[in-house]
């Protein structure tokens, strides 16, 4: 079976042989302060700058997940106010937390499988939190809309949601201020992992959201992290094999080239929405062309869901479910590096067949 579900989703082919030498080599029990982890912990972020263009004005931080980003981040950068873009699930959730955690919450809330037109933001918002890929819809937003933001709103800070973008999306680090992403997903690794990267105006803020007596979180503070990554550490024992098996992984795509994996995402989306667009009875759930998201692909049929789940899976290919309420008429496909090129044209052939 394939795994297209969009996380956790298709492991690497490498990792098996990573996974392999990491025991060998003694990493899942490795003091976290010795200096073979410093090795990993700098291999790692040293890739991971080279691959997706991160400036050394931006620093990079590990964490137990995504999810806990969207903690840290209204903890760490939002004193009162923080503005949301959403049209899905989890940028939903985005949002809720910054309610939970006693913020004033405000929203531009569109319908689920939508992108955004016209942007209005509040000029005194301190975080606008955009989800770049709704991985529950599969809607995607331009970069064009994030420089927009950008420039309307040059005092906010930016923290985008990128968890089923990179490395896929190349993002202009000078129009964001955070952004952050899980490895189970186009990094095609275990999940347990987090990565977080920020730039000094975060750090500025969580400093003097600290000097003013406000709580930011314990060891998983912004200063904290940043204190220890500086040293090529962390502030707890931390996932050192999902840290290790992150930085060979890295190695591997830097070996094929960023070009070349995003022109071959590009490749495999076009195949599949070519197979979509001219099917009688499947669709694309995002109507309009320029929404679709690349890495997350969403099929919509109410009436023949589960017949083409049952269809697909005897074919060898293991679709994901539609997300919360649309369980029951969409699957959504990954398109991460692990998803080979040979893979997407039988799986577009196969759903031509249907």
């Amino acid at each position: 079976m394939i795994n297209f579900t969009p996380g956790p989703s298709e492991l690497y082919f490498t990792v098996f042989d990573h996974m392999k030498q990491a025991f060998r080599d003694g990493i899942p029990s490795l003091a976290h302060r010795s200096k073979a982890f410093e090795s990993i912990f700098g291999d790692a972020t040293l890739g991971l700058r080279e691959l997706l263009g991160i400036p050394p004005s931006f620093h990079i931080a590990f964490t137990g997940s995504a999810t806990e980003v969207w903690e840290r981040s209204i903890q760490n950068l939002v004193a009162d106010r923080s503005f949301h873009l959403v049209n899905g699930a989890f940028s939903r959730r985005f949002m809720e937390i910054s309610k939970l955690l006693g913020k004033e919450t405000d929203a531009l809330v569109v319908p689920e499988g939508s992108g955004f037109d016209a942007v209005s933001i509040p000029e005194d918002q301190e975080l606008i939190g955009l989800t770049h890929n709704e991985t529950s819809t599969g809607v995607s937003l331009p970069m064009t809309l994030i420089k927009s933001i950008r420039a309307a709103n040059p005092k906010s800070l930016i923290v985008v949601d990128a968890v089923s973008s990179l490395p896929f999306v190349d993002f202009d680090f000078s129009e964001i201020d955070a952004c952050f992403f899980s490895v189970q997903k186009g990094f095609g690794l275990p999940p347990g992992l987090g990565v977080w990267i920020f730039n000094e105006r975060c750090l500025a803020k969580a400093d003097t959201l600290k000097a003013s007596g406000r709580s930011i979180g314990t060891y998983h503070s912004l200063p904290s992290l940043y204190t220890f990554a500086k040293k090529n550490q962390t502030p707890e024992t931390p996932n050192v094999l999902g840290i290790y098996l992150l930085g060979k992984v890295v190695a591997d795509f830097l070996r094929r080239g960023i070009t070349t994996l995003r022109r071959e995402t590009e490749y495999k989306a076009a195949v599949l929405y070519g197979a979509l667009d001219r099917h009688d009875a499947i669709e694309p759930f995002v109507q309009r062309p320029e929404d679709r998201s690349k890495t997350v692909i969403t099929v919509s049929s109410p009436d023949r869901i589960a017949e083409l789940t049952s269809y697909l899976t005897n074919q060898g290919f293991l679709p994901g479910e539609g997300y919360g309420a649309l369980k029951q008429s969409q699957l959504r496909f990954a398109n991460f590096p692990a998803h080979s090129k040979e893979t997407f044209e039988a799986l577009s052939d196969a759903i031509e067949r249907f």
